[in-house]
Parts: structure tokens; sequence; C-alpha cells
């Protein structure tokens, strides 16, 4: 017997062992349970207390029985019982059996519908009630029917105070799994009163919006969130006591968070609920695939028109240059000379244009910050006139602090922020980058310089594709590019004058890379025999010992037999339906350090997932950019 058939063994001996007779019938009014004092009461037979029996055919038998006394209308009878307990209530009722006893009958309802109802044969009390009535020759009838009176309320009472106690067992039970539900949600909810004082909130705010106060209840919505961010929510508050529901984003600019904020009006008391959640990582996707988008769009546009241009441009050059050579005035030759610079540059524009409109996918790999700024500073002090120089500031950096980053891409914008500082500051001045954390959700490198400043039309335009400042000088595609790949990281950009000239803000997500692997056994998982053999040679010349999976169940069972593995890389994609991301939830949060390696392009939602879960590695890659991942690389 299992120990579910043990439960119920001994929940019917401890039912049976009870004086009072007690049945139980579901919603359908179908008997669930009753014991053995219920069939002995009422002298049933074994189809009436057996699981499944029918409630109306059980009223039907005691009717006829004579149980109710006499009946004109049995059928009658038996449908008004059934339809009180179809819409049954609470109740204490005490009555006299067809044999004379007296019982009193104590039914309550059950949370999924159906109710549990006791019987207690009351014969003694009754009789003693009844001994008392005609012994008792001081007693007045008056204090005699009181007494009985008293007598029967307080059993009805008593029955009350029972189901009472049960409606508030069930009310805290329900309250405690409200709360429970709301404390695991990922997202800070809450009611507000009608003027503007919390009435209730789980323990996420301070979480979802970090300096918040952690215990809003009580509190004013001012006091509770911040002049900013109240700022901001307080109109969409005044909407909502208005009766109008609103779903809004913003930035908390206390921590730099995209926080999504929902407001639901309450009718019952003018209040709302607020359902606030930080959406920063979301944000940060979507508008990398907004990005990925725009410019797949703009390459369709661009280059039917490039390819055409570039034939005019073909035809212009090799009619210039036959001029050129049929020994024309020299004033013929300085225009020969003009038209041949003026269609190269065109063909200079059109490669920058595909450049900015081509396919180009982010390669982040770890990064050694303070490293790559040393190299930048090298490369970058020698574009500089000699009356200007460049500092870096990254004092509050640590100094080992190593990200996820393209670095040919990053040092590809930053050095357009430095040539267009340059730029503006001419002959002298002074360019500062600055780098730092900010929140520990961006990393945040800001170009400031002393020239003029930007003007308000340039603000509005200086990242538009082909504005430029600089006249012929310029093809006004730096900073657009530089605004391209802020976007496709799912970073921010953005420009503005400070007291000493103009400054450029370039945020980027924050990806810690992952911590240096040691040489140990690795667990390669890739059902291409090819490209597995060739990552074990890399894997086995950086010092690992390497075992091979091709599906997820083989590499589970290999991950539970091998308690010492080191290193987990696995493809995406695997033989079977299981992918590499399953491998990795699988084998849980104290997996040993793991990567993913993959051809699906950037904007598959595979690859989305992905780089959420693991540092993910493009295919094709070579053993210089797995030892870079994998920390096994020791150049800076």
């Amino acid at each position: 017997m299992n120990t579910s058939s043990n439960d119920q063994a001994m929940t019917m001996a401890g039912l049976n062992l009870i004086q009072q007779a007690l049945s139980i019938y579901d919603s359908d009014l179908r008997l669930v349970v009753s014991n053995a004092r219920f069939r002995q009461m009422f002298a049933l037979p074994d189809w009436i207390v057996s699981p499944g029996a029918d409630f109306a055919a059980t009223i039907r038998y005691l009717a006829e029985r004579g149980e109710y006394g006499a009946i004109d209308d049995i059928d009658a009878f038996v449908q008004e019982r059934v339809a009180l307990a179809r819409a049954f209530e609470p109740h204490y009722i005490e009555r006299q059996m067809g044999n004379g006893r007296w019982i009193s009958v104590e039914g309550s309802p059950l949370p999924n519908g159906g109710w549990v109802a006791v019987y207690t044969d009351i014969t003694g009390t009754k009789r003693q009630e009844e001994l008392l009535r005609t012994r008792s020759e001081t007693l007045s009838d008056q204090l005699l029917t009181r007494a009985e009176e008293l007598a029967s309320t307080n059993r009805e009472l008593e029955a009350t105070i029972t189901a009472l106690e049960e409606a508030k067992r069930q009310l805290t039970a329900m309250e405690a799994r409200t709360r429970l539900t709301t404390e695991m949600m990922p997202a800070h909810i809450a009611h507000v009163s009608s003027d503007q004082v919390y009435t209730f909130s789980n323990r996420r705010v301070s979480s979802v919006m970090p300096g918040s106060l952690a215990d809003p209840v009580g509190h004013h919505a001012a006091e509770v969130l911040g002049p900013q961010p109240y700022s901001v929510i307080a109109p969409h508050l005044e909407r909502g006591f208005a009766g109008k529901p609103s779903v809004f984003e913003f930035t908390h600019e206390p921590s730099s968070r995209r926080i999504r904020v929902a407001l639901t009006p309450d009718a019952s008391t003018g209040g709302v609920y607020i359902l606030s959640m930080d959406i920063t990582e979301e944000t940060q996707t979507r508008a990398a695939l907004q990005q990925t988008r725009r410019r797949e769009l703009a390459a369709q546009m661009v280059s039917g028109l490039a390819h055409d241009f570039s034939n005019l441009l073909t035809i212009v050059l090799g009619s210039q240059s036959r001029l050129q050579n049929l020994g024309l005035e020299p004033k013929a030759q300085d225009l020969i000379s003009a038209t041949l610079t003026a269609a190269r540059r065109g063909g200079d524009l059109l490669n920058r244009i595909a450049d900015m409109t081509g396919h180009r996918d982010l390669h982040p790999q770890p990064v050694l910050l303070k490293s790559f700024l040393a190299q930048f500073q090298t490369l970058a002090q020698t574009t500089l006139p000699e009356g200007q120089s460049l500092e870096i500031k990254h004092d509050s950096l640590p100094s080992h602090l190593t990200l996820m980053l393209d670095a040919g891409m990053l040092q590809d914008s930053l050095l357009n922020l430095v040539l267009n500082a340059r730029d503006a500051c001419r002959d002298a001045g002074q360019i500062t980058l600055s780098v730092q954390t900010v929140k520990d959700l961006w990393i945040e490198f800001l170009v400031c310089d002393t020239g003029p400043g930007f003007s308000k039309h340039a603000l509005a335009h200086v990242f538009d594709p082909f504005f430029t400042t600089k006249g012929d000088g310029g093809s006004g595609l730096g900073l657009a590019m530089v605004y391209d790949m802020a976007k496709l990281s799912g970073g921010q950009v953005q420009a503005r004058n400070s007291t000493t000239g103009a400054e450029v803000s370039l945020r980027l997500p924050i990806r810690h890379a992952p911590a240096p692997v040691a040489p140990g056994l690795a667990l390669l998982v890739e059902d291409n025999p090819v490209i597995r053999t060739n990552v074990r040679e890399m894997l086995v010349a950086q010092g690992h010992s390497v075992i091979e999976a091709t599906s997820v169940d083989e590499a589970l069972v290999l991950a539970q037999d091998l308690p010492d593995i080191a290193l987990v890389l696995s493809d995406i994609s695997l033989e079977g339906e299981a992918t590499g991301l399953d491998l990795l939830n699988k084998l849980g949060a104290t997996r040993p350090p793991s990567f993913l390696m993959t051809s699906l392009p950037e904007t598959d939602p595979l690859f989305q997932r992905a780089i959420k879960l693991a540092p993910v590695l493009r295919k094709p890659f070579t053993a210089q950019t797995l030892a870079t991942y994998l920390g096994t690389d020791k150049t800076p």
C-alpha cells in the first residue's frame, strides 16, 4: 500500500471514531465521503453511503421511509431539497427523527463547491430540558422558555462561530497566496488611493526603481518615488483617478533604467492599481533590432541608386581621363582635374554610404578596458595637431574591468568623436575622454572639447546622415556612424553643450566578460564532425582535455558521469529538437563556465535568447577568438 492509501485509511479510521455523523457532498451533489456513524444514525443501506451516491436519491429514500413525517408530494419535496442544496448556505437546525430521537444538523459550504454536514444526537440534552420543565416548580414558564431559547441560541452561535473561523482561515490563506504571488513577480505591484497614498505594495519598488522608499504603504507617492520619477508618473496618476487607464515608458534618471508603467483605475475606491517593470534590457535589445531593420531598409534603397551612380561616375572618370590626354589648353586641364577630383570624392562618398548602410554585425569580445584606452590614446594622439592635446580619464574604473565589446566598432566611433572635437577646436584646444560606469548598467564614454560648442541648429541635426558644418571638408557621416554603432549595441548617444564647449556622451550596455577558464576537462557539444574536430584541436592547443557529444541527451549523460568538467562549449543547433540553450538550462545554475557558438544571424530569436544566457561565439571563429573568450589569451 502506498503512502496515499495509508493516509486515506488513517483519515477514515479517525472519522469513524468520532461520535458525530459526517457527510461531504461535492458541487455535483454526489457523496464524497461519510463515516460509519452516518450510516448507523440513519440506518442507511450500503448503496447510499458509497462514494458517488446521489443526494436526490438519498433524500427520496429517507422521505419514503417516513424520516420527514407525512409528505403529500414526494417528488416536489425532493426537488425542493435539491434546490436548497444547490444554493447551499451555512445553517444550524434541530429536528426530531422518525424514530423519536433528536439530532442537530450543522452545515458549512466548501470553497470549491459542495458542503460538509455534521449530525449530533442531542436526545439526551432534549430529555434533560423536558425533565427540567416537568419537575421544576419554582421556575416560571417564562424562565423555562428563556432557558430553552438560550440553549438553542448558544448552539446556533457555536455553529456560526465555527463557520466564521473557517471563512477567516480561508481568507487568510487566500491573502497569503496572493501576497506570495505578487512577491514572486519581477515587477512592482501596488495600489494608490485617490489622495496618492500607497495602500498596498509588494516589496519590489526599490529593486525596480532604486532609491525609492522600500516600504511605501502609508506614504505619499511623491515621497516614495522621488522628484524626477514622480514628475513623470503624477500626470498619468491624475488621469487614472479620472478613470482612464494608461501604459507608458520613461527613463528613471536616478538609476538610468528604462521603466514601463501600467495604471489601472480602481472604480470601487477611486484609486489606481500600479504595475511597474524594469525593461532596460528589453529596450536595449529592441533598439538594436530596430536599428538593424532600418539599416537593412536603407541598404535596399541605396544599393540600386549606388550601383547606377557608380556607373555614371565610371563614365565621367573615363571621359575626363581621355580629355586629359588630348593636350587641351591649361584652363581646360584645370576643369578636367576639378571634375576628376569631384568624381573620386563621389566614389569615396559611395563607399562611406555602403559602409553605413551595408550589413554590419557586432562582434563583442572580452576587452580589458584600460588596455584598450591606452592603445586608443596612442592612436588618437597622432591625429591631433601640435596645439591640441588629448586627455583620457578613467581613474574610477577597476583596473581589471573586462567587458564584452566590439573593440573595432568602438575604436572607430571614439576616433570619429575625437576627430570632430579636433576640427571644432581648430589650431589649439583640449580634448578630454572620460570613461566611467553608470549605475552598473552602462559604460559611458564622454568626449568634451574646448571649442565653440554646437549651434542650436547643429544640436537638432548632429546625428543626421550627411549633415556637416565643415563645408566641403566633411561628409556628414562620422557622427551618423557613431549613432548607428550605439543603436546596434542597444546603447545611447547624446550631444550637448557644456560650460567649456561641446560634449558627446556614448553609453553602451555593460556586459561583463566571463571569468578566465583555467585548463581542464572541456565538454564540447557539436553535431558537425568537421567543426567538432577543428574546435577540439583549438581547445587541446589551449591546454584543455576534451570529451565530445552531438546532442543534449548525450551531453547530459557525460556531465552526470564526469563531475570534474571545467568548461562547456556547445553549438546552439544540435541533433534532435533540444538546443544548446536547453542544455545549459538543464545543467542548472551550478554549471561550470559555459559558452555557446552559432552561425545564426543576430536577429534570430534563438540568438537573442542565447546572449542573455551565456557568451556567444559567432561562427566561423579562429583559435585566437576562442582564446579571447575563454580568457586564455594573455595579449592586452
